[in-house]
């Protein structure tokens, strides 16, 4: 599967190059997350004598595939959901139920605008979601891996994720015949 990873998340680069972006996607990922389990927290469920939500129930898949993709980052992303789980729990403990939906529907938007400005605004094209939905899968791997690099801890990662391709123009040439209505040239 490392492999298979490998090639996702070299894929999934070439969409986020510019740093402005990336900070937006840390920001965005995370708020599309605590949106997408929030509502499911307010309904607690009995699995096998122990209490849980929905939302524990709906996470495990997923965490469960981003382990097999690489277990150093799924167990670092299984973390950060368990914090988020937890977040999700105190706002839904402290919070009516109209509170709790238009706080979901103030981080799907913050979410969705923060991954939408990253993409036209410093990417200058479209999300690779557009073109590869597996890429919703692939975010918070993104996420995780660019932190473990930061740490000095995943060179291997380090390398598929700084690599730039061979036929990409300087970051000047693209924005200054953007600014022209030119397309990029390629040198």
């Amino acid at each position: 599967m490392a492999g298979f990873f490998r090639r996702q998340l070299a894929d999934y680069v070439e969409y986020h190059r510019d740093p402005w972006n990336c900070t937006l996607h840390v920001f965005g990922i995370v708020f599309l997350f605590l949106a997408a389990i929030l509502p499911l927290t307010m309904w607690p469920i009995s699995v096998l004598g122990v209490q849980t939500t929905i939302a524990t129930l709906a996470v495990l898949p997923v965490l469960a595939y981003w382990l097999v993709l690489d277990v150093v980052l799924g167990i670092a992303i299984a973390g950060a959901a368990c914090l988020l789980l937890w977040t999700a729990g105190m706002i839904v403990d402290h919070a009516s139920a109209m509170g709790i939906w238009i706080t979901t529907a103030v981080l799907i938007f913050i979410g969705v605008a923060s991954q939408i400005i990253g993409h036209r605004v410093f990417e200058r094209r479209q999300p690779a979601l557009v073109d590869n939905p597996s890429h919703l899968l692939l975010g918070p791997m993104f996420v995780m891996a660019k932190l473990f690099i930061a740490l000095g801890v995943r060179d291997d990662l380090a390398v598929i994720i700084s690599r730039v391709p061979q036929d990409a123009p300087p970051r000047d040439t693209f924005y200054a015949a953007d600014r022209r209505g030119e397309p990029p040239t390629r040198s």
